[in-house]
C-alpha cells in the first residue's frame, strides 16, 4: 500500500491572474475589482484610484518583505495585485547590479546578467505562491509592448504583442499563472479612398480582452473562457472565488411570434418566379447560387484547392480575404490569391482558417 493518497476531481483554490495590455487601457481599475484587494504599487499608476495599497516600494527587498507581509496576515486583503511586473522587474534588475557591484545590466556580459535577473524575479513568484497558499488571489498587472517574432518553421517575422518584460521574465510569468489575460482596443483599419494613393484609416475603440493563445498575442485560460470576451470583470467574475456577482439584469419581454411572411410572386418584369417558397428555401436557393457563381471566380483566380474548398464552404469571395490578409499586414490588397507565398497559403490561411474566417465576418459585411 503506497504511503502516497490518491485525489480526485477539481480542488477550490485561489487564482493566479497575470493582465497585460496597452497603458491608460484601464488595467489597474480592472484590478480593483477582485474581491478586497491591495495593491502593490510600484510605478504610481493608482494615485487616482480609491483603492487599499502600501507604499510604494523604493527596493527590491522592500517588494519582497510587502509580499511577506501579506503572507504573514498582517496586511487584511483577498486579493494582492502587484503594479505592474516590468517596473518590479526594474527594481529587481537594480538589486541584482548592487549585488554585483556593476553599472548596468549589460557589464555582466552578453547575455549573462539577463540570466541573474530570472533567477531574482523566481523569488519573487515564489512568494507569490506562498501567498495564495494562505487563501489570496494575486494579480500581476504589466504593459504591452509590440516584438518581432520568427517562427521556427517558417520564413519572415511578423510583429506581435508581448509583456514589456525581457525575454526571460517573461516565459516565468506566462506559465506561472492560471489565467493570462491580453487587454487591447479593438481597432479596424479600412482604406479611405481608392487608387494607389488611398490611405488607411484606423476606426474602433471597443475594449476587448483575449483569453488564449493567437499569433498575435500570448493568452491562456484554465476555466473556459471564448477566446474573446469584453474586458470587463464581469467576464471572468465565475472564476474567480469570492467575487460578488453582478445584479442580473431584467429579462427583455417576449416579442409576440410574427406571423409567417407570405411568399412573392412574380407576375411581370421578367424575373424568375417562385410560387409559394418558404423562407427556408429561398434562404438555401439564394446560398446556392452564390457558391456557384464564387466557385466559377474562385476558379478564374486560380485559387488553391484546399483554400478555395474552405472560402466555398463559407462564401468568402477573395476580395474579402485579401482586405483581411491587408489588414493584418501580410499583403497589399491588390495582391491576388494566386501570388501569395505557398507556405503562407498552407501555413496560415488553411491551416488557422477558423481564425481567419472569425476575423473576416467580425469586420466585414458578410451577407450571413
Amino acid at each position: 500500500m503506497s504511503k502516497y493518497s490518491v485525489t480526485s476531481g477539481v480542488q477550490a483554490a485561489s487564482v493566479k491572474v497575470v493582465l497585460y495590455g496597452p497603458e491608460g487601457i484601464g488595467k489597474s481599475s480592472f484590478a480593483a475589482k477582485f474581491p478586497q484587494p491591495v495593491f502593490i504599487d510600484t510605478e504610481g499608476g493608482t494615485k487616482r484610484l480609491n483603492v487599499a495599497r502600501l507604499p510604494a516600494p523604493t527596493s527590491w527587498a522592500m517588494l519582497l518583505d510587502e509580499v511577506e507581509e501579506v503572507r504573514k496576515g498582517n496586511v487584511p486583503c483577498r486579493t494582492l495585485v502587484v503594479d505592474t511586473a516590468d517596473w518590479a522587474e526594474r527594481l529587481c534588475i537594480e538589486a541584482v547590479c548592487a549585488k554585483a557591484k556593476v553599472h548596468g545590466i549589460e557589464d555582466f556580459g552578453y547575455g549573462k546578467g539577463y540570466t541573474y535577473v530570472k533567477e531574482e524575479f523566481s523569488r519573487l513568484l515564489d512568494a507569490l505562491e506562498e501567498v495564495l497558499n494562505t487563501g489570496r488571489h494575486v494579480v500581476v498587472l504589466a504593459h504591452a509592448a509590440i516584438t518581432k517574432f520568427e517562427q521556427p518553421d517558417a520564413v519572415g517575422n511578423y510583429d506581435r504583442w508581448g509583456m514589456k518584460t525581457s525575454k526571460q521574465v517573461a516565459p516565468l510569468l506566462r506559465e506561472w499563472c492560471d489565467m493570462l489575460l491580453f487587454a487591447n482596443y479593438k481597432t479596424i483599419v479600412e482604406k479611405s479612398g481608392s487608387g494607389q494613393n488611398a490611405k488607411n484609416k484606423a476606426s474602433g475603440a471597443r475594449r476587448v480582452m483575449y483569453t488564449a493563445h493567437h499569433a498575435c498575442w500570448d493568452a491562456k485560460n484554465r476555466f473556459g473562457l471564448p477566446e474573446e470576451v469584453p474586458f470587463d470583470y464581469a467576464s471572468i467574475a465565475a472564476c474567480i472565488e469570492g467575487s460578488t456577482p453582478a445584479p442580473a439584469a431584467p429579462a427583455a419581454p417576449t416579442p409576440a411570434p410574427k406571423p409567417a411572411p407570405t411568399a412573392a410572386t412574380w407576375t411581370a418584369g421578367g424575373g424568375v418566379m417562385v410560387e409559394d417558397e418558404s423562407p427556408a428555401a429561398q434562404s438555401d436557393r439564394l446560398r446556392t447560387a452564390a457558391r456557384e457563381k464564387l466557385e466559377k471566380e474562385l476558379i478564374v483566380e486560380q485559387v488553391p484547392d484546399q483554400l478555395r474548398a474552405l472560402m466555398l464552404a463559407d462564401v468568402i469571395d477573395s476580395a474579402m480575404l485579401r482586405h483581411a490578409v491587408h489588414q493584418r499586414g501580410c499583403y497589399p490588397e491588390d495582391t491576388p490569391i494566386a501570388s501569395y507565398d505557398p507556405q503562407f497559403i498552407t501555413g496560415s490561411l488553411v491551416a488557422a482558417w477558423d481564425k481567419w474566417r472569425d476575423f473576416i465576418r467580425d469586420n466585414s459585411d458578410v451577407p450571413f
